[in-house]
């Protein structure tokens, strides 16, 4: 039975899992979204019994919503649509649900991506003034030291982004390999913090988005977030979406769940 309730259309097409509402918003700008045949206008309102198209496709309705943990491999690039990239997401996951990534990892990362149809999640987790938690373990060219450590976590001066990293939780693992949290989401960060205290990364892998862990999935793997791990993600989502800014302020991380310090 259709759903007749009204809501905003940049709402009705992210929880259609056709893209964030930012993006919603871009493409009702740029006159890519009819409703009834006509050109939509913004914040216009809409429910399922409308004839809605974006980018000249249908759009089926609001879906229940899913959230997956996908164990992304190395060599996978995390766009829909990109005639340079060799696989992409679209290429590897097969899903009944048209889902998308909650926050990328590069073509040469692997580890935990977050999927989902529901874009007010993805909005809650990628924006960066919300602080949440995502974990690596990234192997380097050259032993660690106590120096690279601690400007790691000090936080770096990126000369080509001109920017100052926020401060973070670095633990040492190995020799060569060790653990970071960060709170924010610049592009290739840690391959850059590394290059700019003197160090190649070898490999990186994201094992936490907040409270979810890789565990013990396989590159290609995928799962359902559900029950209280999903409930917590919720949660934590719209506890941060309220977190008051402070100044500028910026603070290391608190701990992660139980069992992140276990082997991905």
């Amino acid at each position: 039975m259709a759903n007749q309730e009204k809501v905003r259309l940049n709402k009705y097409l992210s929880e259609s899992g056709i893209c964030s509402r930012r993006e919603a918003d871009r493409l009702i700008e740029e006159g890519k979204v009819t409703v009834n045949g006509k050109t939509a206008e913004p914040g216009m309102k809409v429910n399922d019994r409308d004839h809605i198209t974006a980018e000249g496709k249908p759009v089926q309705g609001r879906e229940k919503k899913v959230v997956l943990a996908y164990y992304k491999p190395v060599g996978v690039t995390c766009t829909e649509r990109d005639r340079h990239a060799q696989v992409t997401i679209k290429d590897v996951l097969d899903y009944p649900v048209r889902v998308t990534y909650a926050g990328r990892l590069d073509r040469d990362s692997e580890g935990l991506l977050l999927m989902t149809n529901d874009g007010d999640l993805i909005n809650g987790l990628m924006r960066a003034a919300n602080f949440h938690e995502k974990e690596y373990l990234v192997r380097v060219n050259k032993a660690l030291t106590p120096d690279f450590l601690k400007r790691m976590s000090d936080g770096i001066f990126l000369k080509d982004l001109n920017v100052q990293t926020r401060p973070c939780v670095v633990k040492e693992e190995g020799k060569f390999l060790f653990r970071i949290t960060l709170t924010q989401g610049l592009n290739r960060q840690i391959r850059r913090m590394c290059r700019a205290c003197g160090y190649d990364t070898v490999s990186i892998k994201r094992i936490r988005v907040a409270n979810i862990l890789l565990g013990h999935l396989n590159p290609g793997d995928i799962r359902a977030v559900t029950g209280e791990e999903r409930r917590e993600l919720y949660e934590r989502v719209a506890r941060q979406a309220q977190r008051p800014a402070k100044g500028g302020q910026q603070s290391k991380p608190a701990p992660g769940p139980r069992g992140t310090g276990q082997r991905a």
